[in-house]
């Protein structure tokens, strides 16, 4: 069986054992991600695999680079990039992205055991929060800035230089080529 043969099986199989799950996604015939823990959890990332042309007879790459990876410390990517690339040494020459897929999902706590806990709940942050003072609300109101009023006859100009639907005539900002050649004054010629 040839290399492109063996990635169409294998792209067939993937799509039927992954119909439905929402952590894994095909990029490309050739790229393959899946989500690896819950959103909002700080050891949750996104584990690429791209196959080369001659893949599976070559491991594919392993990509850790991803915008949805911003918060893994440099560290748990390396960790988790030899070990995915140590995996599919074992593996060369058969179909591996299910299985390696699979060991990382069995090793995770592993893997990502440096990721620091730095997420913090939002919710938490608004249930504590707390004002003890009046005086921090009498200030919050004297920053409070007092609209200023027009008259009469300053809303009737504004009204009347816009149109029916509230916007301004087309070219009201345009500037007068002759009133303004005339204030700045022409170039000279400079005659040789």
């Amino acid at each position: 069986m040839t290399d492109a043969e063996a990635q169409s099986e294998e792209r067939e199989v993937l799509l039927s054992i992954y119909e439905g799950d929402s952590a894994f996604k095909e990029l490309n015939p050739t790229t393959y991600q899946y989500k690896f823990g819950e959103d909002n959890n700080p050891k949750s990332f996104l584990l690429e695999i791209l196959w080369g042309s001659k893949y599976p007879s070559e491991k594919p790459t392993i990509n850790m680079e991803t915008f949805y990876n911003k918060h893994i410390v440099q560290k748990v990517k390396e960790k988790v990039r030899d070990y995915v690339d140590a995996e599919a040494k074992q593996w060369l020459g058969c179909a591996m992205t299910y299985s390696l897929f699979q060991s990382v999902q069995e090793h995770l706590a592993e893997l990502t055991a440096d990721q620091p806990h730095t997420s913090i709940d939002m919710s938490d942050q608004v249930s504590q929060v707390t004002i003890n003072d009046e005086q921090q609300t009498d200030e919050a109101a004297k920053k409070f800035v007092k609209k200023e009023q027009l008259t009469k006859a300053q809303k009737r100009r504004q009204w009347n230089r816009v149109d029916a639907k509230g916007e301004k005539p087309r070219g009201w900002d345009w500037v007068d080529i002759v009133r303004h050649l005339s204030q700045t004054g022409s170039k000279p010629d400079n005659e040789s």
